[in-house]
């Protein structure tokens, strides 16, 4: 699962209790989230969640917090991605993407077939930076090459701000264009959806995004490393977090649950 939380906006204090229920309802094995928030005095968002689910879990803050701190004024909290696993985290790293200080963290999941090498990331956000998002997508495909294993393929989840179309998702999948590390091709899950649905995770449905004026696209991804018929193979792929639990969304943007074999 993969899942942008949008920090400390709106109620964020009901919104949490939104994102409780709906991966309680939803039961990942492994979420890679974004926009997690951390305040310096020890109160954690993702260990706030693991405790209530049972879960693992490990954090990486952005180096650079101040835009989404200037926007609330709450400087003594940060920002970053986690992971949050049913089964242990055996070893953990973070990459520098750069830009507006975005990060990808790596997660090596003890599951009970083998390990499970899982990343997640969060790409530069302005309209106008496919550019950027590029560069980040040319230091994130060495970092998660870095960190594969021989029977798994790499799990990479995140917000890409980026539509599948995009230079950047086609740079990050490396099958409709060159890849960025040879060999490596992201498989983009939403395709084997059987369904009409386009998959949109930034939905004008949701009225945090209506406020926004921009239109409705699919923006956050599990793409996973094509790597034949065993393990990682994606069996099936839905979205959640789609509508209000007791009048709250729990975030701005949906979730993107994928099955694994």
């Amino acid at each position: 699962m993969t899942w942008n939380l949008w920090w400390r906006f709106g109620d964020w204090r009901a919104r949490q209790e939104a994102i409780i229920a709906t991966l309680r309802a939803e039961q990942p094995d492994v979420c890679g989230l974004q926009e997690v928030w951390a305040a310096r005095d020890g109160v954690h968002q993702a260990e706030l969640l693991a405790r209530e689910l049972g879960m693992h879990w490990a954090y990486s803050a952005s180096p650079a917090p101040g835009r989404w701190q200037s926007r609330t004024g709450e400087t003594d909290v940060d920002i970053g991605n986690a992971v949050l696993s049913r089964w242990p985290i055996t070893a953990t790293a973070t990459g520098d993407l750069g830009g507006e200080g975005r990060t990808v963290l790596h997660a090596r999941v003890d599951a009970p077939g083998g390990p499970v090498p899982v990343f997640t990331t969060h790409l530069d956000s302005s309209p106008d930076a496919s550019a950027t998002r590029c560069a980040q997508v040319e230091r994130l495909l060495p970092f998660v090459a870095a960190h594969r294993v021989a029977d798994h393929p790499p799990v990479l989840t995140g917000d890409f701000n980026a539509e599948p179309d995009s230079d950047e998702l086609r740079r990050a999948g490396g099958h409709l264009t060159a890849p960025v590390v040879p060999g490596l091709v992201m498989v983009d899950a939403w395709r084997y959806h059987d369904g009409t649905d386009p998959g949109w995770t930034w939905d004008r449905r949701n009225p945090h995004v209506a406020e926004s004026g921009a239109p409705s696209a699919r923006i956050d991804y599990v793409l996973v490393g094509l790597g034949g018929p065993g393990r990682g193979r994606v069996e099936q792929v839905h979205l959640a977090g789609t509508e209000p639990r007791d009048g709250v969304w729990a975030s701005d943007h949906f979730a993107v649950v994928a099955d694994l074999r």
